[in-house]
């Protein structure tokens, strides 16, 4: 079956996507694409520090009951 990108596959996918989008609308294109990954990547890390653990502070504070 081959190699799946070779030189010649990203070469036929840029010219393709050279004429169905022009060569004006490919770097507005890229940079959306590129902030969009940023974000994915921003949203991935948010939530992985929400999973860690409290300080002790915050879960002293949490764990004490209010006393009315």
């Amino acid at each position: 079956m081959g190699e799946l990108f070779t030189p010649t596959h990203l070469l036929l996918v840029l010219v393709v996507a050279l004429l169905l989008f022009g060569p004006r609308k490919l770097p507005e294109l890229g940079k959306g694409l590129g902030e969009g990954i940023r974000g994915f990547k921003d949203g991935l890390k948010g939530i992985n520090t929400e999973d860690a653990p409290k300080t002790d502070a915050a879960a002293a504070k949490s764990t004490t009951p209010d006393v009315k």
